[in-house]
């Protein structure tokens, strides 16, 4: 096997091995052109859209699928039988940079397993990212998946020169994290989590008074959690998230459904071959809530109420239990109320909200908004509403719901789990 047969082999061993990981984070960096290769200012996702619509993507791999952990649902963990492959730095290096001179990709997503200790495979991924920025001149998006258990020292050198940095969480909670992993714990992924925010707060202070202080993580950190392995409640998972964003100023929190992969474990969940994916789905749209909605979690899940409807999105949901606060005339309500109206989206509220300076607004004229107006108009009233159709007991009203818009209601779900991706 020659010496391009063999790195063809690498790459489709941890480009594959890679594919579990979802969190490829848009960019939302800073990190201009200065006279070398890519910018990374306008990079998004892989295989996804940007905020201005554009379809990019990344090169997603591996430094290598050794790993010295044994976590009962990881593929690379150390006593499956795979085939194993490791890049070495320069080779990363050159297949970014020529994958990136033949426009394949926008950016770098590199992640990797853990092998001998952490901060041996951290300093390689260390070395990477600095040949990259330092020699080959790149000014693309790179994210770097940062690796447990490694150096403040090497997670601070990295920040220098990558835009985004993102650390597993795995499992929602501690206690569903030594299940399956019993060598692994939360408090690994927390101290750095915390380490990078306060790092990135302290260079944006430095940024202010000093003009040339140098970007550290430009687009933020994110990490992501298993979801069906072990047996935490929606709430449970949520009131993780929400702490995340809180605590570390997460970009995102990401939600992967469980793929079966281990089969002889018996602490892992037989679900056949296909992830819960109705279930993550939901997941994202309650995140969707709290992060652009203003909603609290505890409307959304609390201990009275753990698990997310899968028939209906969560807003929905949260309406349907408090009937009370509606009907909302659509004429006189404030902006952060039309937002919870079920089938009302943001544009669409500020559409409506800029519209009706000019006049009351009528059905009609709602529908030409884009809002989905066999729902929304169980809970709104408008300039030519003879009867408010919105007090109805709960369950008759999701009948209804579901029955009137069925097919558009599950287009409407296949659309947003695409957005979502």
């Amino acid at each position: 096997m020659n010496v391009l047969e063999r790195i063809e082999e690498k790459l489709m061993i941890l480009a594959d091995a890679a594919k579990y990981d979802v969190s490829c984070s848009s960019s939302g960096s800073k990190r201009k052109n200065t006279g070398g290769i890519g910018d990374a200012s306008s990079s998004g996702i892989c295989h996804t859209y940007t905020e201005d619509g554009r379809c990019v993507s990344l090169l997603k791999i591996l430094l290598t699928n050794h790993c010295i952990y044994d976590c009962a649902f990881c593929v690379s963990r150390k006593s499956n039988d795979v085939k194993r492959a490791a890049f070495t730095v320069e080779e990363v290096v050159d297949l970014t940079m020529n994958f990136y001179r033949r426009n394949y990709i926008e950016g770098l997503f590199l992640s990797s397993g853990i092998f001998k200790n952490a901060d041996f495979t951290m300093e390689r991924l260390l070395r990477i990212v600095k040949k990259l920025r330092l020699e080959e001149r790149y000014n693309g998006y790179i994210h770097l998946k940062t690796i447990p258990g490694a150096s403040e020292e090497l997670i601070q050198e990295a920040g220098l020169y990558v835009d985004r940095m993102s650390i597993n969480l795995e499992m929602p909670t501690e206690a569903g994290l030594k299940l399956v992993a019993p060598e692994k714990d939360h408090d690994s992924v927390r101290k750095p989590l915390q380490f990078v925010n306060t790092k990135i707060q302290t260079f944006q202070n430095e940024k202010k008074l000093i003009k040339h202080t140098p970007t550290f993580v430009p687009a933020g950190q994110s990490t992501q959690m298993v979801i069906g392995a072990t047996p935490e409640n929606d709430w449970e998972i949520m009131s993780v998230a929400d702490e995340f964003y809180k605590k570390y100023q997460l970009k995102r929190v990401y939600y992967s459904g469980y793929i079966p992969i281990n089969n002889d474990n018996t602490a892992l969940p037989q679900i056949g071959s296909r992830p819960p994916l109705i279930r993550e789905n939901r997941l994202y749209q309650t995140d969707w809530l709290l992060r652009f909605y203003n909603f609290s979690l505890n409307e959304i899940l609390n201990p009275a109420f753990t698990q997310l409807d899968l028939d209906i999105d969560p807003k929905l949901g949260w309406a349907l239990r408090n009937l009370h606060l509606f009907p909302v005339d659509i004429n006189t309500a404030d902006y952060q109320t039309i937002i919870r109206v079920p089938g009302i989206g943001r544009g669409s509220a500020m559409k409506i909200v800029s519209a009706r300076k000019y006049g009351s607004l009528r059905e009609y004229q709602l529908k030409k908004m884009g809002i989905a107006y066999n729902r929304a108009k169980h809970f709104i009233t408008c300039a030519d509403t003879v009867a408010p159709l919105g007090f109805k007991y709960a369950p008759q009203l999701k009948n209804i719901i579901l029955q009137t818009g069925n097919s558009k209601y599950k287009q409407e779900i296949a659309e947003n789990q695409l957005k979502l991706f």
